[in-house]
């Protein structure tokens, strides 16, 4: 993945090798690739550094939130590689099961996250201690430890294992962390006219996985009764299920997003539910602005919010993980920031999408 500035308003955007034009997030002008911008390093020399006053204040902060559910912080908690795990080429199991991707791209420093591993640890224990989900029925593709590599092939095999033969009743969690990216639609489906896409391990020489190809694979075959929640903490990832509805946090009401070719996005019968890092036109960050260690931004204040507070809804979610992100970002707390594209304040706005409307203020239930 490059990262390209426009001449115009000086936005950073992240692209793919196979992009050739893309709509700049800032001044909304289209960008051409290769012809009038130019690659933007990430200069280390330039982020703030951390006040050490506040980086004590918050590592009281995480550990007190860490004994809330056991083990939740990955340096005082035993490896999740203790915990048995589903296997792509396991039978899928009835009732609850979970594929966690975590891609920290560590064979190439140009794209290297250090969120990830933390992150899908961390949804793990959330999933089976509090939520009750079988260690057996749960997938965790990560490039790190002795898991199964979230290659593009793997992902692809594992979101087949996660919607197979399930039957009403069932429920399915798709958690990612990791890089996402827009290309043009050339479908005519998309409202902004870009597809999202979350990038495999191996998206360089395989491919990125777009929103069309994801929406197939595990909206539309999820039958009467079952329930997927998907929680994407990627750059660009506002609609990247292709979900018929979005909710609009601020007037507490659903939009719609149906695709302008008029193809169907919805589902089987069943029902999928996505919370989302940012829009689709903002970047998500890695971040150490809550923790001493670096975490996905809405990882963590989503794992937060429904630990601290066992009745929250979806709409409180939303609240929670706003007003995280905006207090850190008003505090010095935030100083010592890293996230994805070096910018020195969290620009993202959880979003919440469905196949169909239903009450956002209803408990929040896996």
């Amino acid at each position: 993945m490059e990262t390209v500035t426009c001449k115009t308003c000086h936005r950073i955007s992240s692209v793919t090798k196979q992009t050739t034009k893309i709509r700049c997030h800032g001044c909304q002008g289209t960008i051409l690739i290769g012809n009038s911008q130019v690659s933007v390093p990430l200069d280390i020399s330039k982020w703030p550094s951390h006040d050490q006053d506040n980086i004590i204040i918050e590592r009281k902060r995480f550990h007190d939130f860490s004994k809330k559910i056991s083990g939740i912080s990955p340096r005082s908690s035993p490896s999740f590689s203790q915990f048995p795990t589903a296997r792509i080429s396991d039978t899928p199991p009835r009732g609850k099961r979970a594929l966690l991707c975590g891609v920290s791209y560590n064979q190439n420093k140009k794209f290297k996250l250090r969120g990830t591993t933390p992150d899908v640890m961390n949804m793990a224990k959330l999933l089976v201690r509090q939520f009750g989900f079988p260690t057996n029925a749960i997938i965790v593709l990560g490039d790190f430890m002795s898991y199964e590599p979230p290659t593009r092939m793997n992902i692809i095999r594992a979101f087949d294992w996660l919607v197979k033969d399930s039957q009403s009743g069932d429920s399915l969690v798709f958690y990612f962390s990791g890089h996402g990216t827009q290309q043009l639609d050339l479908d005519g489906d998309e409202i902004d006219g870009f597809d999202e896409a979350i990038c495999p391990l191996d998206f360089e020489t395989a491919g990125i996985i777009i929103d069309n190809d994801i929406n197939k694979m595990i909206v539309e075959p999820l039958k009467q009764g079952v329930t997927l929640h998907a929680i994407i903490d990627a750059c660009h990832s506002g609609t990247v299920l292709d979900l018929q509805r979005v909710y609009d946090h601020n007037r507490g009401r659903w939009k719609d997003n149906y695709p302008a070719s008029g193809a169907y996005k919805g589902t089987s019968g069943g029902k999928a539910i996505c919370f989302s890092a940012c829009e689709d036109d903002q970047q998500a960050a890695d971040t150490s602005a809550f923790s001493p260690e670096i975490v996905g931004a809405m990882t963590f204040t989503f794992i937060k919010a429904v630990v601290e507070n066992k009745e929250i809804t979806y709409h409180g979610i939303l609240d929670s993980i706003h007003n995280a992100i905006e207090d850190a970002n008003n505090s010095k707390r935030g100083c010592g920031m890293l996230n994805r594209m070096c910018h020195q304040k969290m620009l993202q706005d959880p979003m919440l999408s469905s196949s169909e409307p239903f009450n956002a203020n209803s408990l929040f239930k896996l």
